[in-house]
């Protein structure tokens, strides 16, 4: 396939020897027939290795292994799923076929008795130890179902060499009963010492205010707020071997942790947590600001969801202005602790969803499907056609190649042997085409999404025409 004007090739290929391969190169537009001056954005800079949830995986068993561009999560839940105890065998269905389409993990509900009883989502626990085998708040079973049924469905996880996590909420408690309270001088409900499991008893010296202090960095709706400073709450969380964290860790055989609402204290609880009990651990702070996410993902030695992505994309494709995709992000700023999503049980503002996912699955950072988005809303095969493409092509560093308001062109540009990809999001209403510079020297590529049939081959220069379809998108990858 050749270029349109030759005068103009020749003049761009003298113009891009001005400029470092790492700033500024010409693309000859081709919708226009002139060239069109633009910046290469190399926007992260690293070894090139894949995201790690630091767990192993066994290679010989044939289904999930640690892939080229690393793991992608699966949220196994949604707000009010349906309740009646059946909902960790229905997850447990699932899991063969997650496993064949390569998703690696799955991130659960809170699995422990919460206050609300069988209606509960977990997010209000009493008793942590409590996982559906205890009468208690006029339930044996939890919203999801009996412990055995959770412990089956771990052993399920673990037997297609996936791993699991479960959502802790350790910022508040409720479910407790009534006490008089010295530091409030009101009675509270804050009197945890007849929990059924017997484990982790706590009362009011155990919340604020108390006589540490009157609160922590935050509260949230009214709920007793656990102080992480007192002893006996750091012992049972995430010191004692027969605590919390290690309990879920060495007994539950829970591979990792997302931690619910941390804005509401201090980053050293969960780098204390992880220190002492270990596993994967992702943090909810939910703010768009790129440097407070990064600071307490460094401060808690811990990943972060990238709440900045997730509104940039609502921004750009919904807002219909691709340059907001130049913009920060925590994937960008610190790829090796972002995990990234399109939507999840709290939040579901973003409406072009598959370019979103086409996004997140090409780019770097620990991608996160969302259950109803995957089972329900969306098309599970060109969901598992973009996880293939994750796993197998979406290596290395990342640069942006062009943006526009209609039209953003990336590319991932490989890792140890692994020729990386490039990737064309079109957020506009017709088929757009680009000549753009690849990693690859007289390469057949292809698209691998199937979008394209062109077979184009890359110049001696690198350059190639690449083309998107209306309110799609294509990924480039040598033809292999």
């Amino acid at each position: 396939m050749k270029k349109p004007n030759l005068k103009l090739y020749l003049l761009t290929a003298v113009l891009a020897g001005l400029y470092s391969c790492n700033s500024n190169d010409d693309l000859l537009d081709n919708s226009t027939g002139t060239a069109a001056q633009f910046k290469i954005i190399n926007v992260t800079n690293h070894d090139g290795r894949p995201f790690n949830t630091g767990t192993s995986t066994n290679i010989q068993t044939g289904k999930y292994v640690t892939n080229p561009g690393g793991g992608v999560m699966m949220q196994a839940f949604y707000w009010d799923v349906p309740a009646g105890g059946h909902w960790w065998n229905t997850v447990n269905t699932k899991i063969t076929d997650w496993s064949n389409a390569g998703i690696g993990s799955i991130w659960l509900p809170p699995v422990s008795k919460a206050q609300n009883g069988p209606f509960s989502m977990g997010y209000d626990p009493t008793d942590y130890f409590d996982f559906g085998n205890y009468n208690q708040n006029g339930t044996v079973e939890t919203r999801f179902g009996s412990r055995t049924e959770l412990v089956n469905l771990i052993t399920k996880v673990h037997s297609e060499n996936m791993t699991v996590y479960a959502d802790m909420v350790l910022n508040h408690n409720s479910g407790g009963q009534l006490e008089n309270n010295p530091f409030t001088g009101t009675p509270t409900y804050t009197n945890f010492t007849n929990v059924a499991s017997g484990k982790f008893p706590r009362t009011s010296a155990d919340f604020y205010k108390n006589s540490y202090g009157n609160n922590d960095e935050g509260a949230f709706g009214g709920f007793p707020d656990l102080a992480h400073v007192v002893p006996n709450v750091q012992n049972w969380l995430w010191k004692r071997e027969d605590g919390v964290g290690k309990y879920y860790k060495n007994t539950m055989k829970f591979d990792g942790w997302r931690f619910d609402y941390v804005k509401g204290f201090a980053p050293w609880v969960i780098r204390d947590w992880n220190a002492n009990v270990g596993g994967f651990s992702v943090g909810e702070l939910w703010d768009s600001n790129v440097d407070v996410l990064n600071d307490w993902a460094n401060n808690a030695n811990s990943s972060v969801f990238d709440f900045a992505c997730y509104y940039k994309m609502n921004d750009a494709f919904d807002g219909n202005n691709l340059t907001v995709l130049n913009d920060d992000m925590m994937w960008k700023r610190n790829p090796h602790k972002a995990v990234t999503f399109v939507s999840n049980h709290d939040t579901d503002e973003i409406w072009k969803k598959e370019l979103a996912y086409a996004y997140i699955l090409t780019h770097e950072g620990y991608p996160t499907i969302f259950y109803r988005d995957y089972e329900e809303w969306l098309n599970k095969a060109k969901l598992n056609n973009l996880i293939w493409i994750h796993n197998n092509k979406a290596t290395g560093t990342s640069s942006i190649l062009f943006t526009d308001t209609d039209e953003y062109i990336a590319r991932r540009n490989g890792y140890n042997g692994n020729p990386g990809l490039v990737v064309y999001i079109n957020n506009s209403s017709t088929w757009q085409e680009r000549w753009i510079q690849t990693n690859w020297t007289n390469a057949q590529i292809k698209d691998f999404t199937g979008n394209s049939s062109w077979l184009p081959t890359t110049q001696a220069d690198k350059w190639v025409k690449i083309q998107c379809p209306p309110n799609g998108y294509s990924v480039w990858s040598i033809n292999m």
